[in-house]
Parts: structure tokens; C-alpha cells; sequence
């Protein structure tokens, strides 16, 4: 069945959902209140500013005449697919959403939300928050619980050697130091 002749409410269209996988590796969508916030700015932005913003571009398109050869009409529809596609994705991270503050775990050890710092083979040092998938920043040294890196790191204590499978083969880290903190 065409897109063109269903309805959004249609429940044979399953065309529209298919393409937008929310689901996470592992079942849960762990994620820091500070990445939460920023996941639901964004759908904000889409939902009442940007979506608005375009459907009236869409409806003055309309209004010119012939929509086969309307550029701003069939690049507005296009956009307002890709914007509806967006929203559907961002609604669903956020329901399976586990919000995990930092701030009120208390433990020694590397778990979601930790700041670690740790020592390579070569001696040199780097500090990585360990965050969730939705949340992965490697120049602000933010990675995914997911990410090889945070698995080797997982309850590991200061002073600890783990060893990391990276690209360039075996290595050990040391952990110099856990802390929780908050993470804007």
C-alpha cells in the first residue's frame, strides 16, 4: 500500500515506524537527567518551532499551484518527514529512558555516570564520563556504557589494571581515580 493512501492513525501503515529503531543494545536506555533535558529540548524545537515553522512554508507552497514541479512544496513535505521521523525517535528513547543521576550514586567503583580517570601503557592519561548511547561526546571525553572502553572499565576501583580490547590489540589501564559528578 502507498504511503500517499494511509492515514497516520492507520493500523496497517507500519511503513512510517519501520525505519526509526529506537530500541537500545541491552534493553535499557540509561541516560544522565542532564541528557534527558537535552533529548527533550530538542523535540521540543521540533514539535513547536521548527515543524510549525516549515508546515506554513508547506501550506504557501500549496497554495501556488502545481506541487509536481514546487521545489519549496516537495523539499518542505521531504522535511517535514524527516522532522515527524525525528520526533517519533526522540519520543521513543525517551520513554525507555532510565534516568541514572551521578550525583546520587555513591559508590567506589565504575558504574554508569562515573568520571574515570585512567593511565595507558604509553603513560598517558585521559579522563572519560561514562554516559548513555544518546549522550556519547568523545571530544568531551563522554562514552557510551556500551562502548568496549566503559565495559573493561565497569566495576573497577581506584588503582585497578583492566585490560581494554582497542584497535590497536590488548592493552592494560590503570584507573587513577572514580568520582561522580555532575554532568552538563
Amino acid at each position: 500500500m502507498s504511503k500517499a493512501f494511509t492515514r497516520d492513525g492507520d493500523e496497517n501503515n507500519t511503513e512510517v515506524d519501520a525505519d526509526v529503531d529506537a530500541s537500545v543494545p541491552g534493553g535499557k536506555n540509561y541516560i544522565t537527567p542532564a541528557g534527558a533535558e537535552r533529548l527533550r529540548a530538542e523535540l521540543r524545537k521540533l514539535r513547536y518551532e521548527e515543524r510549525p515553522e516549515v508546515t506554513k512554508t508547506v501550506a504557501w507552497a500549496a497554495g501556488n499551484g502545481d506541487r509536481s514541479e514546487n521545489g519549496d512544496y516537495l523539499y518542505g513535505k521531504k522535511r517535514l518527514r524527516e522532522i515527524d521521523k525525528r520526533m517519533r525517535f526522540l519520543a521513543k528513547r525517551l520513554e525507555a529512558a532510565e534516568v541514572v543521576d551521578p550525583l546520587a550514586i555513591n559508590a567506589e567503583y565504575v558504574q554508569f555516570g562515573a568520571t574515570v580517570k585512567i593511565r595507558f601503557e604509553d603513560d598517558s592519561e585521559r579522563t572519560y564520563s561514562i554516559v548513555g548511547v544518546d549522550e556519547v561526546d568523545v571530544a568531551k571525553g563522554r562514552i557510551s556504557w556500551m562502548s568496549p572502553l566503559a565495559k573493561a572499565l565497569l566495576k573497577a576501583k581506584e588503582g585497578d589494571f583492566v585490560t581494554f580490547n582497542s584497535p590497536k590489540g590488548q592493552q592494560d589501564i590503570e584507573v587513577l581515580s572514580v568520582v561522580y559528578k555532575e554532568l552538563p
